[in-house]
């Protein structure tokens, strides 16, 4: 794969994954409206532990404490914080690991990547969002998160498989509507990233040495490596913006891009 479109996509993977906008949709998007060749799920996995490796670097000290919890949450004792944040972190990765199965079996993830359904996704997810964002309480914080809402923000987190929800997007919808801050919202979210990347890349990982394409899994660590500086970067000013600001103007750009997704898909 040229290197200019490896360039492309780790800046859109990395610039978008921690926004509420659908890196995964904006990643199908790009073959279907440049006429660039379709970088496949592979590629687009590869990005996506690059963005992986951000997150953990940049919540290394959460990441840190639940690693350490985790052999006490694997014997069942969710008696530490440690311990807690990790069982939630596993608790809220099976939904998404149960449905992505299906779709990856059956071959329905595939059938999902149209730009219909993605113009659909943004629009409707856009506008859950911005419901509860202006209507959820902000009494509660990253130090509240229980096995109780590991569950319900694994079942919001599932729906993302969906192209064009935006699993960080709809994970923080849930979390809104439990009442968490913006920005703890938004952590909580990023963590549950984090096992949830490593499930999908580990199963497309497979593939790739099944194949033993070593070409694609060149072209693979290029991508993963310019997306995991890109993302960093968007992290880090996402992050410092949700202190000021609401998820209004990310709202604002999937309303917009869903109707212009749909009438370009319908016309």
């Amino acid at each position: 794969m040229p290197l200019f479109q490896l360039l492309l996509v780790a800046l859109i993977q990395g610039i978008t994954e921690f926004l509420p906008v659908s890196s995964s949709g904006h990643l199908i998007l790009l073959p279907g409206l440049t006429g660039l060749d379709d970088q496949g799920q592979v590629i687009d996995v590869a990005v996506h532990i690059g963005t992986l490796g951000a997150v953990v670097l940049y919540f290394w000290s959460d990441v840190k404490l639940g690693f350490q919890g985790l052999p006490r949450a694997l014997t069942g004792k969710i008696d530490t914080e440690g311990s807690r944040l990790a069982a939630g972190l596993i608790i809220a990765t099976i939904p998404t690991i149960l449905l992505g199965l299906l779709l990856y079996v059956t071959g329905l993830s595939d059938a999902l990547r149209s730009v219909a359904v993605i113009g659909w996704t943004m629009l409707i997810f856009g506008l859950v969002l911005y419901w509860a964002d202006q209507t959820g309480a902000e009494t509660r914080t990253a130090t509240d998160w229980g096995l109780k809402d590991a569950v319900i923000m694994g079942f919001w987190q599932a729906i993302a498989l969906i192209p064009g929800t935006s699993r960080s997007g709809i994970t923080i919808t849930g979390a809104r509507r439990l009442g968490y801050t913006r920005e703890d919202g938004a952590r909580i979210a990023m963590l549950m990233s984090i096992p949830t990347i490593i499930a999908s890349g580990t199963l497309l990982g497979l593939d790739v040495a099944v194949q033993a394409d070593a070409a694609v899994a060149r072209d693979g660590a290029i991508a993963a490596a310019m997306a995991f500086v890109s993302a960093l970067i968007a992290l880090s000013l996402m992050m410092r913006l949700l202190r000021s600001v609401s998820f209004t103007p990310y709202v604002i750009y999937r309303v917009i891009l869903g109707i212009v997704l749909l009438v370009y898909a319908y016309a």
